[in-house]
C-alpha cells in the first residue's frame, strides 16, 4: 500500500474557528471522510495567521491551532494521530489512523524571539516555513501578483539564527513563500535536506509564487523535495487550462530537470477555506482561486494520471510519498536521537 502524504493543508484555520462555536471532532466529521476515500495516510497541518491578527495576536492564533488539533486527537484517539516523529507516522499509517505534522507557514509566531521556537518544537511542530507573501522579522514572501513595494531583501540576522537553530533541533526548512532573493540565502545558509512544501515551476506558469528551474536544480541539490500545488494560479497562466494534466505537467518538468526523486504532492487545497477570504482580497485578485484537484477524495486520480503518462508504481510511490519520508527521515530524526 502507497504511503501518501499531501504535504500541505491549512485545515487547522477552520478546525479552531469551528471548535471557537462549540463543535467538537472537525476533522472526524469533515475531513477523514476524505482522507480516508483518498488513500491520504500524513498531512501536514499548516499554522497559517491572517493578516488581521498580525501581530499583536500572532503567538495565541498559532496555540489556538496547536491546541485544536490536539484536542481532536485526544477527542478521536483511534482514528487520528499527532506526529512527531518518522517512527509516529509509519505507526499512525499501520493502525489505520491518519498522521497529522504541524508546519508553522511563517515565522510571524515568533515574532523576533527565537526562544519560542524550542516551545514550538515540543508541541509538534516539524517544518519551519520561514515567511508567508508578506515580510517578516525573517526575510520577504514572494507576492502572488507583482504589488507597489520598495527593494525586496533576503534572509536577516534573525533569519540566518532561526534556520540554523530550527535545522539543529530536527525541524525541516520550507522555501515555499519566499522571495527569490531568501531563496538563494537558505541555500548558502542551510546544511540540511530543505523542501518547497507547495510551489510549481515557474516555467510553465509565470508566478513568484513558483520556482525557476535553478532553484529546482538547487533544491534537488540538497537533496530535497518540491510539493506539487494544485491551486489554479500556479498550474498555468490561464483558468482554462488549470487541470490534472497541466499540473502534471509540473510533474514531468522536475522529473526532467532533477529527477523523480525530488516531486511530491503538497496540493494546497483552499476552497474550503474560502469563506474566510475578506472582500477586499477578493475583489483585488486578478483570478479568482480554485483547486485543480477537489479534496482529497480525488487524489487517487493524479496515482492513475501518472500511470497513463508512463510512470512505473515504483516512480509513483516516490511522488506520493516516499520522497517525503526520505527528506523527514534525514532530518526529523537528528533530535529523536539526542533524546
Amino acid at each position: 500500500m502507497r504511503h501518501v502524504i499531501d504535504a500541505h493543508f491549512d485545515l487547522l484555520l477552520d478546525v479552531a474557528v469551528q471548535r471557537e462555536h462549540g463543535k467538537r471532532n472537525v476533522i472526524v466529521s469533515d475531513y477523514l471522510p476524505g482522507f480516508v476515500a483518498g488513500g491520504v495516510h500524513t498531512i501536514v497541518a499548516a499554522i497559517y495567521i491572517d493578516n488581521k491578527f498580525l501581530p499583536e495576536m500572532g503567538l495565541r492564533k498559532a496555540l489556538q491551532q496547536i491546541s485544536a488539533l490536539h484536542a481532536e486527537a485526544h477527542e478521536s484517539p483511534d482514528k487520528i494521530m499527532v506526529c512527531k516523529s518518522v517512527d509516529d507516522i509509519e505507526n499512525a499509517k499501520k493502525a489505520g489512523k491518519v498522521g497529522f505534522v504541524l508546519s508553522l507557514e511563517g515565522a510571524e509566531p515568533l515574532y523576533n524571539d527565537l526562544s519560542m521556537l524550542r516551545i514550538f518544537y515540543e508541541l509538534g511542530v516539524r517544518f519551519m516555513g520561514l515567511v508567508w507573501s508578506r515580510r517578516n522579522f525573517v526575510g520577504d514572501g514572494s507576492h502572488f501578483s507583482p504589488v507597489r513595494e520598495g527593494k525586496k531583501g533576503g534572509i536577516t540576522e534573525f533569519g540566518v539564527r532561526l534556520v540554523e537553530e530550527a535545522e539543529a533541533m530536527g525541524m525541516i526548512i520550507d522555501v515555499s513563500h519566499l522571495n527569490d532573493e531568501g531563496f538563494w540565502d537558505v541555500i548558502e545558509i542551510a546544511k540540511k535536506p530543505i523542501i518547497a512544501s507547495h510551489s510549481n515551476c515557474r516555467s510553465l506558469a509565470d508566478s513568484m509564487r513558483n520556482l525557476t528551474d535553478e532553484q529546482i536544480k538547487a533544491i534537488a541539490s540538497t537533496n530535497g523535495v518540491i510539493g506539487i500545488n494544485g491551486v489554479n494560479i500556479f498550474v498555468a497562466d490561464n483558468d482554462d487550462e488549470s487541470d490534472l494534466e497541466h499540473l502534471l505537467n509540473h510533474v514531468d518538468h522536475i522529473t526532467s530537470l532533477v529527477g523523480v526523486e525530488h516531486v511530491g504532492i503538497g496540493l494546497d487545497i483552499i476552497e474550503p477555506f474560502m469563506k474566510y477570504d475578506s472582500p477586499d482580497a477578493i475583489a483585488q485578485a486578478s483570478r479568482k482561486d480554485f483547486d485543480v484537484v477537489k479534496g482529497h477524495i480525488q487524489v487517487p486520480e493524479i496515482a492513475r494520471a501518472l500511470a497513463k503518462r508512463g510512470y512505473t508504481e515504483e516512480a509513483i510511490e516516490l511522488i506520493m510519498g516516499k520522497n517525503f519520508i526520505r527528506v523527514y527521515k534525514s532530518s526529523l530524526e537528528i533530535r529523536e536521537k539526542l533524546d
